[in-house]
C-alpha cells in the first residue's frame, strides 16, 4: 500500500469499513511492518559495525597540532573497535575542506571528522561555508581541551593581564597581537579580549604559529596569541614570558601562569578543543560506541600524558555534552564576529 493510500484510508476518502476501529485493525499491522522493513537494514548495519577499517578525516595537513592529537588516539582505538582506523588529512580553506568532505559522506560510522574547536568558528566568520554545521553532523565526543597563550617579547613593558590593558588603554589602537591565522582560536581569544575590557589592539594574522613566535622573539610585535605547543620551549627558557592563558582552569604545563578570568576580566574563554564527529543521521548506537571508545581510551595513563606533551587535557564526553558545547559557541562566536566585525571571504 502506498502512503497516498493510506492518507486516503485515514482521510475517509475510498473507505470501504464501516467502522474505525476496522480499520485500524487492518491498517495497523501493514504500517508497522513497513516501519520494520525500512528499519531493519540500519539496525542491522549497526550491528556488524566496524566490519571494515574507518576512515578519520582530519581537516588539516600532517604534522599540525589537530593531526597529532589524532594519532594520540589513532592506535587504542583500532585496538578497541577491531578494525584499523585510517587518518586522511585533507587540509585547505581553514578545515572546511576536509570537513564538507565528512559532511556528504554516508552516515554509516566510516568515516568520521577528527578536527578542533574552529569547527564552531567557521560558521561565524566566513561568509559562506558548503556544509551546515549544526545540522551535517552529530557530535560524538570531546578528546582534549588545549589552551590559547598570551605570550610577550621580554622586553615588553606589560607582565600580566592588568598591565597589559593599562598600555592598551593609554595608547588605544597603537599595540599589536598576532595571531596564528583570520579566524582562528588565537585570533577569537584577541578579539575576546578587547571586546571584553574595551580596549582596541590591532590584530597581525600570520600563516602559522612559527613565522608568528618568530616576530615576537624578534621584537617585530609585541604580543601573539598562540596554541600553547608552539610557545612553551621559549617560555619555559625565558625568551618569551607568559601573561595569561585562555581557558577557565589553567594549564597543568604552565601551573603559574594565571587565566584571563583569574586575572579580572570576566566571562573570558576560548578552548581550543579537539573533538569527534560524524554525519548526520548516523545510527546512536554507531555513535554511542565510538563515543564510548574515546573515554576509555583518553583515561588511560599513557594517552594522558601524550596529550600533556601537546599542552592538552584530556576530557572525553557524551555525545549529548559536545552538542551543548557546540550550540553554544555557534552562537557565542556569531555574536563576537558581528560585534568585531569579523567578516572573511
Amino acid at each position: 500500500m502506498s502512503i497516498s493510500m493510506l492518507h486516503s484510508r485515514v482521510s475517509g476518502r475510498g473507505s470501504t469499513l464501516s467502522k474505525p476501529a476496522a480499520w485500524f485493525r487492518m491498517v495497523w499491522p501493514l504500517a508497522v511492518a513497513v516501519g520494520l522493513t525500512a528499519v531493519a537494514p540500519v539496525a542491522k548495519a549497526a550491528d556488524d559495525w566496524p566490519n571494515r577499517p574507518i576512515r578519520m578525516v582530519v581537516p588539516y595537513p600532517p604534522g599540525g597540532g589537530t593531526d597529532i592529537i589524532a594519532r594520540i588516539i589513532q592506535e587504542d582505538l583500532s585496538k578497541q573497535l577491531g578494525q584499523t582506523v585510517v587518518i586522511e588529512n585533507r587540509g585547505g580553506a581553514a578545515g572546511m575542506i576536509g570537513t564538507e568532505t565528512v559532511a556528504r559522506a554516508a552516515p554509516d560510522g566510516y568515516t568520521v571528522l577528527f578536527t578542533l574547536s574552529s569547527h564552531t568558528i567557521n560558521p561565524a566568520v566566513y561568509k559562506k561555508l558548503n556544509y551546515d554545521t549544526a545540522n551535517d553532523f552529530a557530535p560524538v565526543s570531546l578528546v582534549a581541551s588545549l589552551p590559547q597563550i598570551l605570550v610577550a617579547n621580554p622586553a615588553f613593558a606589560a607582565n600580566n593581564i592588568a598591565e597589559l590593558l593599562r598600555e592598551a588603554k593609554a595608547r588605544p589602537g597603537e599595540l599589536s597581537y598576532g595571531s596564528v591565522g583570520n579566524g582562528s582560536p588565537s585570533h577569537i581569544a584577541g578579539e575576546l579580549l578587547g571586546l571584553r575590557t574595551n580596549t582596541k589592539m590591532q590584530h597581525i594574522p600570520y600563516r602559522g604559529g612559527g613565522p608568528a613566535v618568530n616576530d615576537v622573539l624578534g621584537n617585530q610585535i609585541p604580543l601573539l596569541w598562540v596554541s600553547i605547543p608552539a610557545a612553551a620551549g621559549f617560555v619555559k627558557t625565558g625568551r618569551l614570558k607568559a601573561l595569561a592563558v585562555s581557558t577557565v582552569t589553567r594549564s597543568p604545563m604552565f601551573p603559574d601562569v594565571p587565566t584571563v578570568q583569574e586575572s579580572g576580566v570576566a566571562d573570558f574563554e576560548v578552548d581550543s578543543w579537539y573533538a569527534m564527529f560524524v554525519p548526520g543521521k548516523t545510527p546512536q548506537p554507531i555513535i554511542d560506541r565510538l563515543s564510548k571508545a574515546i573515554s576509555i581510551a583518553v583515561k588511560k595513563p599513557e594517552i594522558k600524558e601524550k596529550l600533556l606533551g601537546q599542552g592538552a587535557q584530556a576530557v572525553g564526553s557524551t555525545p549529548a555534552q559536545l552538542d551543548s558545547i557546540v550550540k553554544t559557541e555557534l552562537s557565542k562566536w556569531s555574536s563576537l564576529a558581528k560585534d568585531a566585525n569579523i567578516k572573511l571571504d
